[in-house]
C-alpha cells in the first residue's frame, strides 16, 4: 500500500469532509499487510484518523480509512442507530461498531449494505438500497441516492473536487501527512 493510493481513495476522508472510506490493495505477505497498517496508522492516528482491514479476499484486503470521531457523530443520529440496531449492532461505540461490521463481513460473502452508514451516507439513502431495487434510486454517484437528491449532488462534486485538488497536491510533492487534516 502506497500513500498515493492512499491519497486517491481517501482524500475527502484525509480532508475532513468525510467520515470514512474504503479501498482493496495487495500486499506481498501478511507481514507487509501489518507493517504497512501500523506504519499509516503512525502517521493518521495523529490526525484523528485509522486504517483497518475489514476483509481479506485471496490476495486482496479490503481497508477501512476512518476518523472515529466522525464516526461517533454519525452514530449519534438516531436512524443510523435503529438501521444498525436491527442489524445487531450496539451503538455505544465506534469501536464496538467497527468490530461488528468486520465480524459480520468474515462470517458472510454478502456485502452488509450497512457499511455506507460508516462511510457517511445519508441513513435514508442507505434504507433506500436495502428496501428498494437499485432501479428505483434517484441518482448515482459514490452511491445510490433514495433521499435529498440536490444534497448528494453537492457533496459527490465537493468529493470529486478535494480528491482531483489531493491527487494534484500529491504530484506536487506534498506527504501524505501533510495533506491529512488534524480533527
Amino acid at each position: 500500500m502506497s500513500e498515493e493510493m492512499l491519497v486517491r481513495h481517501c482524500s475527502p476522508t484525509l480532508a475532513g469532509i468525510k467520515t470514512g472510506n474504503m479501498f482493496s490493495c495487495s500486499f506481498k505477505d501478511e507481514g507487509d499487510k501489518k507493517e504497512s497498517i501500523r506504519k499509516f496508522n503512525k502517521v493518521l492516528r495523529k490526525k484523528g484518523l485509522r486504517v483497518l482491514p475489514l476483509r481479506q479476499n485471496g490476495d486482496r484486503t479490503l481497508l477501512y480509512v476512518y476518523r472515529p470521531k466522525s464516526l461517533h457523530r454519525d452514530l449519534c443520529d438516531s436512524r443510523t442507530c435503529e438501521i444498525l440496531s436491527e442489524r445487531g449492532y450496539c451503538c455505544g461505540t465506534p469501536e464496538r461498531c467497527v468490530a461488528h461490521l468486520i465480524r459480520r463481513m468474515s462470517v458472510t460473502e454478502e456485502f452488509p449494505h450497512e457499511i455506507g452508514l460508516f462511510l457517511g451516507y445519508p441513513p435514508e439513502d442507505v434504507t433506500g438500497f436495502i428496501e428498494n431495487k437499485p432501479e428505483t434510486c434517484k441518482c448515482v454517484g459514490l452511491w445510490r441516492v433514495y433521499g435529498d437528491e440536490k444534497n448528494a449532488q453537492k457533496l459527490f462534486a465537493k468529493y470529486k473536487k478535494c480528491t482531483k485538488v489531493y491527487c494534484d497536491c500529491f504530484a506536487r510533492g506534498f506527504s501524505l501527512e501533510k495533506l491529512t487534516v488534524a480533527a
